[in-house]
């Protein structure tokens, strides 16, 4: 009987989860396992914290994101297009458009390079070319039902990072000290690392992808009225989706600075050196887990990338979209994320620096992320559009202190760029 319960109750959980995980674990992608590769190598376990202190930011603004979009039963973006000015809304678009596309050309990259590193007779151009067609084919033909399905069953694949660093012998007492005392150093290396973790973690185009999904969700689930209970099942998934994206981040980071930076190597540009770093440190097995994860991961993530971008442009024009719409009935969706994905692959065919590419679409979201989340606070508590469900006092001080923050890194990010 004890048997029968337990699979049962993992499945009625498995089932509650949805848009919340995809959005988590997208955010874990190989350009994100990148950075957290470089803040591990450079500097061992002293930024293991950071994921302590991301989740809880992270959790609030997405969950105001799913709110929003649950209660106006419509995207970030047409919720902006109603209630604000029409150039806060272009201006998002101005920025997004560049940081979304650079950001799903470092991805391709990337996996094209890890694809290469798994099979060296194959050059890296040829794996890009093919998941990019790969990731057409998927988003293009499938039903959005399917599409769900499959983001989320991809999300299983970070589940390798939670394997790798228990490969190699760990201190654990070293791993708590750096889990649970704060580590800053003032030097700019370091505050750089800081701001690029929290710039790849709490990203823009999440914020509309979440919006978007739990609006796509309800009308796939068919739930047209909103109670308690529904708006607690988002919780929990939002939750749930931003633990997990923090937990890989966390061991991802452990990962780099145990193998790695005991290893004496301290610089990783992009994901292909960092999982050819760990190879002759931690083995063949930890090597392939780790490689295969970053494939894993970029096809989780840049649909999700893509589609984001789709939304913010196909609501700001008013033209058809959704991913539940056939080709036929949202051309010009689908059209905006065939060209998001072939200029992310051209990026790499002109020779455009991933590592460049990063860095400045890191600019670009560090730039609109406090502006966003000034607004989604804004919208989050307006009565008039979100009538009961409005903010609690939890949400609005842990939304605010992600504002500070951000606004912080912001200001911090272009000073390094540009004064240095």
């Amino acid at each position: 009987m004890v048997d029968k319960i337990k699979p049962n109750k993992f499945l009625r959980f498995w089932k509650l989860l949805g848009p919340g995980l995809v959005t988590g674990a997208s955010d874990d992608d190989p350009s994100g396992i990148a950075t957290y590769s470089q803040a591990g190598a450079a500097y061992g376990l002293s930024t293991l914290w950071t994921a302590l202190i991301t989740f809880p930011l992270m959790a609030a603004i997405q969950e105001m994101c799913a709110r929003i979009g649950m209660v106006t039963a419509q995207g970030l973006t047409g919720t902006l297009k109603t209630h604000y000015s029409k150039p806060v809304l272009y201006i998002m678009v101005l920025f997004s458009f560049p940081a979304i596309v650079m950001n799903i050309g470092a991805d391709i990259a990337g996996m094209g390079a890890v694809g290469n590193l798994l099979f060296p007779q194959v050059h890296p151009i040829v794996f890009s070319v093919a998941f990019t067609a790969l990731l057409l084919v998927i988003i293009i033909f499938l039903p959005y039902q399917k599409i769900a399905s499959v983001l989320k069953y991809l999300s299983v694949v970070l589940l390798v990072y939670l394997i790798v660093p228990f490969l190699y012998k760990q201190n654990w007492a070293t791993v708590l000290r750096g889990t649970f005392i704060p580590t800053i150093k003032f030097d700019k290396d370091f505050i750089s690392i800081l701001v690029a973790i929290l710039g790849t973690t709490i990203s823009p185009y999440l914020f509309f992808w979440q919006a978007t999904m739990e609006v796509e969700d309800r009308q796939l689930r068919k739930t047209f009225v909103l109670n308690k209970r529904i708006m607690d099942k988002m919780k929990s998934d939002v939750d749930f989706g931003m633990l997990f994206s923090n937990l890989v981040m966390f061991f991802i980071i452990l990962t780099a600075g145990t193998v790695l930076f005991n290893g004496g190597i301290r610089k990783i540009d992009s994901v292909e050196q960092a999982a050819q770093a760990l190879k002759p440190l931690a083995g063949n097995f930890a090597y392939t887990l780790f490689a295969v994860g970053v494939i894993g991961t970029g096809l989780l993530a840049i649909p999700v990338l893509s589609g984001s971008l789709s939304y913010i442009i196909a609501e700001t024009f008013g033209w058809e979209q959704g991913l539940n719409k056939k080709f036929y009935e949202a051309k010009a969706f689908y059209l905006i994320i065939a060209i998001s994905l072939i200029l992310g692959l051209l990026m790499n065919v002109v020779g455009i620096s991933p590592v460049k590419a990063l860095i400045y679409s890191a600019i670009l979201y560090g730039l609109t992320a406090p502006v966003l989340i000034a607004i989604i606070l804004h919208i989050a508590n307006n009565k008039t559009v979100m009538g009961e469900y409005t903010n609690s006092k939890l949400s609005n001080i842990l939304g605010f202190a992600t504002l500070i923050l951000m606004s912080a890194a912001a200001v911090v990010l272009l000073y390094m760029q540009f004064v240095g």
